[in-house]
């Protein structure tokens, strides 16, 4: 038998499937800031991301998902800001997307990692996960166990881009060095996270142990070649930020996307037409907690298994 499958042997797409293409003008509408801060131990991280969620956040209570044994609530009295946390002890990707869907739920306008770097390598992190699926599933091909670590890893980066507020990831850093006609050569910081992960925010950072910042990444011409000593991540950041995303833009609120899908009037044509409405802002990934059973999902999932559920109903 071929291992190729012709058309037949595919499973049918539904209409959620079958979208029309269409193109839209471009605008900013609804984009919200996704910046993160890498650096070594020692260089301010968390200090400074915590002044940029706080500006961000505009006085209101923000999120702080803790993995470093709550060193983010050291600076609660020195920074004079307010915020509430989420210690975590599992980091198994999975567990990220749930404690996002838990901030959605509480509806808090910016969260924060603190940080992103134990979901790659600390325990039951993404290198774990590849580990055992290795040898559970793979006899010990670790190159096989791949395939699941990597849908792991893109569903929680794909749940924080998603979020439906401001993001501020910190990511631990380390100097990297390969071997080149036997002699080492020093290739720069790199962040203990996937390579490449800075290129998935609309501005990232780097930070020393002086507490200097320079800008590697930016989407926003504000930061471009930007370097600040001791920033004051408020004035400094947020607010230009903050500023350039809502230059010739509107306020999108996800919150009435998620109100719209639960609803009791829905029907599958609303529910697909919404769906079509989230899949043109990018927002299907949305992480929140499914109102029935409790389990962490994605809006676009619930809209679409929702709709699909009452479309099956009324055919009965």
């Amino acid at each position: 038998m071929s291992r190729l499958q012709g058309p037949s042997s595919r499973p049918a797409a539904d209409e959620y499937d079958d979208g029309d293409f269409s193109f839209v003008p471009a605008s900013k509408d609804g984009h919200k800031a996704r910046l993160s801060l890498q650096g070594p131990s020692g260089a301010g991280k968390t200090w400074t991301g915590l002044q940029i969620a706080d500006g961000l956040a505009e006085g209101q209570r923000f999120a702080v998902i803790d993995t470093e044994r709550g060193a983010a609530s050291l600076y609660l009295g020195d920074l004079g800001i307010q915020f509430d946390t989420l210690s975590m002890r599992r980091y198994d990707p999975r567990v990220l997307v749930k404690a996002l869907a838990a901030a959605v739920q509480r509806g808090y306008p910016v969260v924060m990692v603190d940080s992103l770097s134990h979901y790659w390598k600390g325990a039951e992190g993404t290198l774990d996960q590849v580990a055992q699926a290795a040898d559970r599933k793979y006899g010990g091909n670790k190159f096989a166990g791949w395939k699941d670590g990597t849908q792991l890893q893109n569903d929680m980066i794909e749940a924080l881009m998603a979020y439906p507020g401001h993001v501020v990831a910190t990511m631990r850093s380390y100097e990297h060095w390969v071997l080149e006609n036997g002699k080492p050569t020093y290739k720069g910081v790199r962040a203990e996270q996937r390579k490449g992960i800075e290129y998935e925010f609309g501005v990232a950072a780097e930070m020393d142990r002086d507490n200097n910042l320079w800008f590697i990444k930016s989407r926003c011409p504000a930061f471009q070649g930007a370097r600040i000593k001791r920033p004051h991540g408020g004035r400094d950041i947020a607010k230009p930020y903050l500023d350039w995303l809502r230059n010739g833009a509107k306020e999108i609120d996800p919150s009435a996307w998620i109100d719209a899908a639960g609803a009791k009037d829905a029907t599958p044509a609303s529910l697909l037409a919404l769906y079509r409405e989230v899949e043109a802002a990018s927002a299907l990934a949305t992480p929140l907690m499914h109102p029935e059973n409790g389990q962490p999902t994605n809006l676009g999932d619930y809209i679409r298994t929702r709709g699909t559920a009452l479309k099956a109903a009324a055919q009965q």
